[in-house]
């Protein structure tokens, strides 16, 4: 068991050493590891950048699902998250470094980079991409995943909200070809989000109705999603593949 310490109140970043046992915090990392799953399906063997990967558990899972010549390097903002993936996952494979997403270059380039639930997050999601691919090699496999419902209005660490149509064209207009997609629902009861009984409740952004009174568009998008998919919140995850 590790000795370091992170943050694991937030499912923005999941430590599954201390999740609590309800069934909705399981079925959230169940999520995520559906789409490491599906990357790892799709990569090929060499390098592979895992940039935002939390506390590691998905850097070491891509490495354990890909025996071949597979070396993760996992890439995080957060210092306790990148001690804590040292330690708990980090093995001859599988290695951690601590720097900002949307700064970070390597000097060697990368048969895959995988970046799961990032792009939202930050304030230049062109410029993400585009600086990621300067770094795959041609023919080489990226993998990303976003929310495809609104987000913004009730997760105050959501920059920008997605469409399945927005995400292809920041990649597939950079002359990405897709190979394969993994869509995903995640059902939420809203009263038991308000009450506070879905561990989802503690990312629900603070004073919602005044957002919405000073961003009312926010609203209408809410209400369209809602008519259109429910109580539901819905991601897609995304292979492609560079030009050779």
């Amino acid at each position: 068991m590790s000795t370091a310490s992170v943050n694991a109140d937030t499912l923005e970043r999941l430590v599954p050493d201390q999740l609590p046992g309800d069934d909705i915090t399981r079925a959230t990392l169940e999520l995520h590891l559906e789409r490491y799953r599906f990357a790892a399906d799709h990569l090929q063997s060499g390098a592979t950048l895992d940039i935002a990967c939390g506390v590691g558990y998905g850097s070491r899972l891509l490495a354990d699902l890909r025996p071949d010549d597979m070396r993760v390097l996992g890439v995080d903002l957060s210092p306790e998250a990148v001690r804590y993936a040292e330690e708990r996952y980090g093995e001859e494979r599988v290695s951690f470094v601590c720097h900002d997403a949307m700064t970070f270059r390597s000097n060697e380039p990368f048969d895959n980079i995988v970046s799961l639930e990032t792009i939202e997050h930050l304030p230049d999601p062109a410029g993400f991409v585009d600086n990621l691919l300067t770094m795959l090699r041609p023919g080489g496999v990226f993998v990303a995943s976003v929310p495809t419902t609104p987000s913004v209005d009730a997760n105050p660490h959501h920059l920008h909200d997605f469409t399945r149509r927005r995400l292809d064209g920041l990649v597939a207009g950079r002359g990405m070809t897709e190979i394969a997609s993994l869509p995903q629902v995640h059902a939420f009861s809203l009263g038991s989000v308000m009450s506070g009984e879905d561990s989802r409740s503690k990312n629900v952004r603070p004073n919602l109705a005044l957002y919405y009174l000073q961003h009312p568009s926010a609203l209408v998008k809410r209400l369209v999603s809602t008519l259109r998919f429910g109580f539901t919140n819905r991601y897609v995850t995304v292979a492609w593949r560079s030009p050779q």
